[in-house]
């Protein structure tokens, strides 16, 4: 789901889109997709934008953490 903005309507857009996720069977697989393609818009498992950029930051410092390990 795509809300415009991070203010106003979108933020009941953010709250629907992130309810939809909390029941969805691939909602994994989702965030994963957004991780690895650096999806910057919408909510994408469970996350809107800027908790997806959080996350992604983290995410990213872990697999790298986890490369320089094997």
């Amino acid at each position: 789901m795509l809300p415009v903005g991070t203010t106003g309507p979108a933020i009941d857009m953010i709250d629907k889109a992130t309810a939809i996720c909390s029941s969805c069977s691939v909602q994994e697989e989702c965030l994963l997709y957004a991780l690895e393609t650096n999806q910057e818009a919408g909510v994408w498992g469970g996350l809107p934008e800027d908790d997806r950029r959080r996350y992604r930051k983290r995410w990213l410092a872990e697999r790298r953490r986890q490369r320089q390990m094997a």
